[in-house]
């Protein structure tokens, strides 16, 4: 499944000189063109994308970005943070979920490609070879989808075979989409990890509707793991409704009655959470939502979260429901503290450090 085609594309002038300009107007022939000044995009961080006339999924907006592309992951500070790193080339995303923090955290609702794709790989390259002897699991999937938009920039076809040939970097694309057509025939070497954010069907049907359903996803998942791809899936974020229960319960079945799970690398689950003031867009946007009248309290970074009873219930039971099917699997939380980490899994200890030491044998298929 791929839907999005743009009604205009703006070109930063000085986008026109990098290759993936042309590859995707080449992709895009029938769509008008335009070309922009630096300031009118201000391509200083992604929250600072002037909205004015680019207002709109129908826009789609390449441009060069001149910060860093390799950054810490937003859990980092959190006291069970996993350590892990982001590089973000695209911003924005049209699967458009109703719960979805890009709608408050971007100031732009257009689609952005960084054109620039040369300098994340010299500066992911370039920060790995200071560091050998450490693990980076590096992921491209916090301000967009890591494939919905890969059949228009061809991003995975470079990226894939580059994490082949890091020694100490592991690649994970996350994605709702079933784009994965350019993910065949390249060499990995198992330095990509596909990963999947999953959900009930109920929450696919009413709050991810431009996104393909459970089983669509987990063909494509199916189709990665015969291309000798390890996988990972992400419950995230769990949605607490009556029924919850029989429904994510036959969702942990359907995953592992289709794909094997020797070849997953990883679990996570997260229950919702989201800034405050996104319930007032969320109820003007999507009034058929359910999310904005659940019980909520403040959390970490800000943001509200349920009742910590709630999460652990739902932890506690979808740990035991993965165990049952793949007593092996790694299963970890994602944003949550030390006492609930305790609480679900019976651990004395869970930090950082032993998060991160987890993750990087899982990626290394220890």
């Amino acid at each position: 499944m791929f839907s999005y085609h743009p009604e205009r594309i703006l070109v930063q002038e000085e986008s026109w000189q990098d290759s993936v300009t042309s590859e995707i107007l080449g992709r895009l022939p029938d769509v008008e063109v335009c070309t922009v000044k630096e300031s009118e995009i201000r391509p200083v961080e992604p929250c600072a994308v002037s909205e004015g006339p680019l207002k709109g999924r129908d826009t789609l907006i390449l441009m060069r970005y001149p910060g860093s592309f390799l950054k810490r992951c937003q859990g980092s500070g959190a006291d069970t943070c996993c350590n892990y790193y982001v590089v973000s080339c695209v911003w924005n995303c049209h699967l458009d979920c109703t719960y979805c923090v890009l709608q408050s955290y971007l100031s732009s609702r257009a689609l952005i490609v960084c054109t620039n794709f040369e300098d994340l790989l010299n500066e992911v390259h370039e920060k790995l070879a200071r560091f050998p002897q450490r693990i980076f699991r590096i992921g491209t999937g916090e301000l967009a989808d890591s494939l919905a938009l890969d059949p228009l920039t061809g991003f995975s076809r470079r990226l894939v075979p580059f994490f082949a040939g890091l020694s100490n970097g592991f690649l994970e694309l996350k994605t709702k989409s079933d784009c994965i057509s350019n993910l065949e025939g390249l060499e990995h070497k198992g330095h990509t990890i596909v990963s999947w954010s999953v959900n009930s069907n109920r929450v696919c049907l009413t709050e991810e509707r431009k996104s393909p359903l459970l089983e669509e996803r987990l063909t494509a998942a199916l189709q990665c793991q015969k291309w000798g791809y390890r996988l990972g899936f992400h419950f995230d974020p769990l949605i607490f409704y009556d029924g919850w229960e029989k429904d994510y319960r036959e969702a942990v079945k359907e995953i592992f009655r289709t794909v094997d799970p020797y070849g997953i690398a990883w679990v996570s689950l997260g229950a919702l959470r989201f800034p405050p003031h996104l319930i007032d867009q969320v109820k003007k946007r999507f009034p058929e939502s359910k999310i904005p009248y659940g019980e909520f309290v403040p959390g970490h970074h800000g943001k509200v979260r349920y009742f910590r009873p709630i999460r652990e219930e739902m932890y506690k039971n979808m740990i035991a429901w993965i165990q049952e099917e793949a007593p092996r699997v790694k299963v970890y939380l994602c944003m949550e503290s030390l006492a609930v980490w305790e609480s679900c899994f019976g651990l004395n200890s869970c930090n950082a450090s032993f998060l991160s030491g987890q993750l990087d044998k899982a990626v290394c298929g220890e």
